[in-house]
């Protein structure tokens, strides 16, 4: 059984494989003050919900962009004597042409792995999480950089936290963009305004990457994935090819299986 984690700034996803296929995900909040012990019984517990346990894991396949959670997951993994693949532009079969590749998320690498797997390139893969972020592959699968955006959820914090009189809110997509209400105003403002961040950005890097591959934007595939990729309003976007939620955890089986010879990822999950 492989343990595919997705350590993220707010969420920790945990996506459980058998044999090449994914029979459960999880997710928890992350805490990047938590221990090794605090982080063994979040994974144990989290996998206990699905009838598993850490004693049932035979490898992990990690990309996270929290380096004391990594610490702590690296603990568990020596503790347990399991195999630990943590994702990076080392350890990702692809080659990364950007001006520092050392820097790039080991969630973005992985998302652009599964995309070029499973889907093909050129395409631009749009994550929505704790910021939305949109990455670039190549024709021939190289990734080549992107684009970081506050995520949607941020944006709605960040207007809660820093007035004195906007209220936190359901994130619901109203029925017209002119609000007639505190509430309504700032849903119209958080979800279309991000949905019209997200169209248009989406469009001008497709552009370009076309052109560096002497394609037409057509031809770029458009990619969406993260926690907010099946919201409502993300499937009004023009010009989606694919919604794959589990797209990060798919691309660590896919990792796993090309770097440390494991199960490959099963066709039924593309």
């Amino acid at each position: 059984m492989l343990l595919a984690l997705d350590i993220g700034n707010t969420n920790v996803t945990i996506g459980v494989f058998r044999a090449g296929v994914l029979v459960a995900t999880r997710r928890a909040a992350t805490d990047p003050r938590a221990s090794a012990d605090e982080t063994e019984l979040l994974i144990d517990g989290l996998l206990r919900l699905d009838d598993a346990s850490l004693t049932d894991v035979t490898a992990i396949s990690l990309a996270s962009v929290v380096p004391a959670v990594t610490a702590a997951v690296e603990v568990v993994s020596v503790r347990h004597g399991l195999s630990l693949l943590v994702a990076s532009a080392g350890t990702v079969p692809l080659a990364v042409r950007t001006d520092r590749p050392a820097d790039v998320g080991a969630d973005r690498l992985v998302n652009a792995l599964a995309a070029h797997r499973l889907y093909g390139a050129p395409a631009v893969v749009v994550d929505f999480g704790t910021a939305t972020t949109f990455d670039c592959i190549a024709r021939d699968g190289a990734y080549v950089g992107g684009a970081i955006a506050p995520g949607l959820e941020l944006g709605l914090e960040a207007l809660a936290a820093r007035t004195a009189k906007l209220p936190r809110i359901e994130l619901r997509t109203p029925d017209r963009a002119i609000g007639r209400d505190t509430v309504s105003a700032m849903q119209s403002g958080v979800i279309f305004g991000h949905q019209a961040l997200t169209a248009g950005l989406l469009e001008r890097i497709r552009g370009e990457l076309a052109d560096s591959c002497d394609v037409g934007p057509g031809e770029v595939l458009a990619i969406l994935t993260g926690g907010l990729s099946a919201a409502p309003w993300v499937r009004a976007l023009e010009g989606i090819d694919h919604i794959d939620p589990d797209l990060t955890l798919k691309g660590l089986s896919i990792l796993h299986a090309e770097v440390a010879g494991g199960e490959p990822l099963g066709l039924g999950l593309a």
